[in-house]
């Protein structure tokens, strides 16, 4: 396919069982049926004392932290940002302003696999804006000439079971949708990166007595990206099959389940 075309996490239940402590009675206590034991009961006084007393210091001494700003404790956390801008996103939602670094460029090319093989290559104006916004400008010319040859083909959109306009037939719900696993950077300097995205492809037609219906499968792409304009684009790429993993012995959801995941279920914008 080009572009267009269990586990069960168990959570175990960890309990702790609070100890009591007995204090010693006071003199106008009750009497008591057995000798006391000072020397033990004194230390178990002590320790409980010495306890409420670190906790104490940790508090205040957490509270003043707080005061100044917090830095020691931010330091301490390991999930604390990083200071690294997340990706944002331009016009039209698809997102732009990858940071000018590896893992940049990773998300840059982890974002145009899912624009260039998602179901918006199929309308005329949506993928206007995408070329345009995910190619390189010294590319974007020649690269929109030579796709819009293909999803502009009448031919070609008939064999996938869309009509002439790309749209799909009364009933059914068109499928096209990329779902990122893993990158590998292949080079990378300040200006040029070589980036593979393997991932998933969901594609087909999902309704009754679809002759095309939603299948998976597996590719790998490898980018070509240049810094320009502030942002990594796409000067090339290419495409092999797989890796692709065994499939599992499962029942295949209905036409109207996959139709109903895919308008129940959004798309992500993947950043690192």
């Amino acid at each position: 396919m080009s572009f267009g075309g269990d586990d069960e996490y168990g959570h175990a239940r960890s309990g702790r069982q609070g100890t009591r402590t007995r204090l010693p009675e006071t003199e106008s206590g009750a009497a008591r049926s057995a000798p006391l034991r000072p020397g033990r009961n004194v230390l178990m006084v002590v320790g409980v004392v010495m306890l409420l007393i670190g906790a104490i210091a940790v508090a205040t001494r957490a509270g003043e932290d707080d005061g100044r700003g917090g830095n020691s404790r931010e330091q301490a956390q390991p999930t604390a940002p990083t200071g690294v801008k997340p990706v944002g996103s331009g016009a039209d939602g698809i997102p732009a302003g990858f940071a000018r670094t590896e893992q940049g460029a990773q998300s840059a090319a982890a974002n145009y696999v899912v624009l260039l093989g998602g179901d918006g290559m199929y309308d005329d104006g949506r993928r206007a804006r995408i070329i345009d916004a995910v190619y390189s400008p010294k590319v974007a010319a020649k690269r929109r000439d030579d796709i819009n040859k293909v999803y502009g083909d009448s031919g070609f959109l008939g064999r996938i079971g869309l009509k002439e306009d790309g749209s799909a037939p009364r009933g059914m719900t068109f499928v096209s949708r990329v779902s990122p696993v893993g990158t590998n950077t292949l080079a990378f300097d300040d200006r040029t990166a070589k980036v593979e995205v393997w991932y998933s492809a969901l594609f087909g037609l999902a309704g009754k007595d679809s002759e095309n219906p939603v299948t998976e499968a597996w590719y790998t792409n490898t980018f070509d990206l240049e810094w320009v304009g502030g942002d990594w684009k796409i000067v090339d790429f290419e495409q092999v099959d797989g890796p692709a993993p065994v499939g599992r012995d499962q029942r295949a959801s209905s036409a109207e389940e996959m139709a109903d995941a895919v308008e129940r279920f959004g798309g992500f914008t993947y950043a690192r």
